[in-house]
């Protein structure tokens, strides 16, 4: 039996979520639920973004599935970035985003690449100041977290076609950028002869991302790079709307789609629940149900190459009824 937590967030986690957790009970898998609460709507009503009892929820379970969480552009006193919170809490240190070629309009051919994030430093770290009109933001780069991210990728990699790319600014930034690059590097070397590295400068590996995207395997960065470019990568296989990720550590695991809370369609029924349903997908795989997670990724794609979907992908479905879909696909094979 695996203990499943669901976060459903804000905005759009509250259709999401619901939504996939329809398609996990259609999968007649062995699973229990429990609901916890994080967000932005949480900090207003309880004046934490994070719960204690949030995090012990997360401790417990054999894996979360969350939503989406809003956070406001202007600081607000008290307030922590929900996901953000618990990466660094629960030292969630490795976030996997995938991009893969999927039958939707404009999609790129041959797309197959794995990003790996460093999740609890860089600039994330959160450490602000401002001298009138002058802010510095600092930047946090230790070796320990570049070696054990360094591995992370090298195992993703041994699990794909072999190679890594470090993406970098060490052109600009030695110190930082540069500590990152030579760690990651000499682990891969050193522990993974099996491995290829190259080491790509950030704007050069954004280009060919454009260009060539079918030419990477797996990437690793840091923080700030890793969540820009991935975004790049999600938008080159059918946009956020199908786009997982998922936040590792070594005792806990939380799975989240990479896109936000969106606002401005939250409860009227129309978000795109395909994010989150392969999200889960990510999630089934890391609990060891690799079959289920296969079946339930070939009804994602045969939802997308046949209909019906969603307005963000040229569509008109409904939140429920592309749910409904991608239950009956999975039911058909």
């Amino acid at each position: 039996m695996h203990k499943i937590c669901l976060i459903p967030g804000d905005g759009i986690g509250l259709e999401v979520i619901p939504a996939t957790r329809r398609v996990l009970e259609a999968t007649g898998l062995p699973i229990t639920f429990i609901t916890a609460d994080a967000g932005w709507s949480t900090f207003e009503r309880l004046g934490t973004s994070v719960p204690t009892a949030t995090l012990n929820a997360v401790r417990d379970a054999d894996a979360t599935l969350a939503g989406a969480f809003t956070s406001p552009s202007a600081k607000v006193a008290g307030f922590a970035g929900a996901i953000r919170y618990i990466r660094r809490t629960l030292d969630l240190y490795a976030n996997l985003r995938p991009a893969k070629t999927r039958p939707v309009p404009g999609c790129f051919q041959g797309v197959d690449m794995m990003m790996v994030r460093e999740n609890t430093e860089g600039l994330y770290v959160e450490v602000e100041r401002r001298y009138g009109d002058i802010a510095i933001a600092d930047v946090k780069i230790s070796r320990s977290s570049s070696e054990r991210i360094a591995r992370v990728a090298a195992e993703q990699a041994r699990a794909r076609r072999g190679v890594v790319h470090v993406v970098h600014k060490a052109n600009v930034l030695p110190l930082t950028s540069g500590l990152f690059l030579d760690t990651v590097m000499d682990v891969i070397r050193r522990e993974y002869p099996d491995v290829t590295a190259h080491d790509i400068i950030v704007d050069a590996c954004a280009m060919k991302l454009v260009r060539e995207p079918e030419s990477f395997d797996v990437l690793v960065t840091t923080n700030l790079f890793g969540d820009i470019l991935s975004d790049l990568m999600a938008g080159l296989v059918g946009g956020l709307g199908l786009a997982p990720s998922a936040n590792l550590g070594d005792a806990q695991a939380v799975f989240e789609p990479v896109h936000g809370s969106a606002p401005d369609i939250a409860g009227r029924g129309v978000a795109n629940p395909l994010a989150t349903i392969v999200t889960s997908c990510m999630m089934l795989d890391h609990l060891k149900e690799h079959e289920t997670a296969a079946r339930l990724q070939g009804a994602v794609d045969r939802v997308l190459e046949r209909g019906p979907l969603t307005r963000d992908l040229g569509g008109e479905a409904s939140t429920e009824e592309m749910t409904d879909a991608v239950i009956t696909a999975y039911l058909e094979a």
